[in-house]
């Protein structure tokens, strides 16, 4: 494809120069070839457009082979500069920029946030068997990409990134109980952050942000932790009945204190002559109900004589 430029370029430069070429061709193919198909003004503007034409071919087609005095920095890139394979200080940014063919190769490298989510296995404080799930956003200082590249290169994330990670992960996990991992969340995601932020930022690679996504613990562990909730709760229960038991019995003592109360006013509230007062009520009452007819017998051993019985016998 490098040669298409070239041989279009030289197709062009014939057919403008055709006339001056003819002086040195035999007599019979020179009066073919000729015939002052073209004036100079026509040659001169068929020049400058095989010209520009040339350009443009030459500079399209070089482009894949580092030939190309453009290079295109896309976004979200920059571009690190190597003159002969040695890495510049300079960091090209996005959009058109200008090299010199040959000498000059442009490597681009992503500046935007990336994410990196990284398992580790670790010990908690009192060694429990612990997994974690954290979630990673950093990115590449964009002036620093030179740098990154000639200290690290493209692999920057399995070179550092992974193992500052799972470090960083097994060194804070090592300082908490595995009940305190799950109280004390968030202080240990910020534990975490720090300790990345300041070591990556010795790569020139800076943290964003990190996610705990999840810790998980051994069977065991998590069934002692669900057996240890299951009598919690159960204890709990018991202390609420037996709280409900004695505001019960506090409920029934002091309904009798009261009823004992009430009965003891009212003994002392009783005089004789209330009682006699009491007494002739009734006997009002009873005389009030009686029908007329004499009872055949009294509340004692005697009974009264039927006075209506005795007068019919006789």
């Amino acid at each position: 494809m490098m040669l298409v430029a070239p041989v279009l370029l030289l197709v062009m430069l014939v057919l403008v120069l055709r006339d001056e070429i003819t002086e040195y061709l035999p007599a019979g193919f020179a009066r073919k070839f000729s015939g002052g198909w073209m004036t100079m003004e026509g040659k001169r503007k068929f020049m400058l457009f095989g010209l520009v034409a040339g350009i443009f071919l030459v500079v399209f087609f070089a482009m894949p082979f580092n030939f190309s005095p453009v290079v295109i920095v896309g976004p979200g890139q920059r571009g690190v500069v190597l003159n002969f394979g040695a890495v510049s200080k300079e960091v090209r940014g996005e959009g058109l920029n200008f090299k010199i063919p040959i000498y000059q190769k442009v490597i681009q490298m992503d500046v935007r946030v990336q994410k990196e989510t990284k398992e580790a296995s670790s010990a908690s404080k009192d060694l429990q068997d612990i997994h974690s799930t954290v979630a990673l956003n950093y990115n590449v200082i964009p002036d620093k990409a030179a740098q990154v590249f000639q200290d690290i290169g493209m692999g920057y994330r399995e070179r550092v990134i992974d193992p500052v990670t799972h470090e960083a992960i097994k060194a804070v996990t090592a300082r908490y109980t595995a009940a305190e991992l799950i109280t004390d969340r968030e202080k240990v995601r910020s534990e975490i952050k720090e300790i990345l932020k300041s070591r990556l930022l010795d790569y020139n690679i800076f943290v964003v942000d990190v996610s705990i996504v999840n810790f998980s613990f051994s069977k065991q562990f998590t069934q002692a932790i669900e057996n240890k909730i299951s009598a919690e709760q159960m204890a709990l229960k018991a202390q609420r009945d037996l709280e409900r038991v004695k505001i019960e019995a506090q409920q029934k003592v002091a309904q009798a204190q009261a009823e004992a109360e009430a009965l003891r006013l009212q003994r002392q509230n009783i005089t004789p002559e209330l009682v006699e007062l009491r007494r002739i009520e009734a006997m009002q009452e009873a005389i009030r109900k009686w029908n007329g007819v004499m009872p055949n017998v009294t509340g004692g051993a005697l009974p009264f004589i039927d006075v209506a019985k005795t007068s019919s016998s006789r």
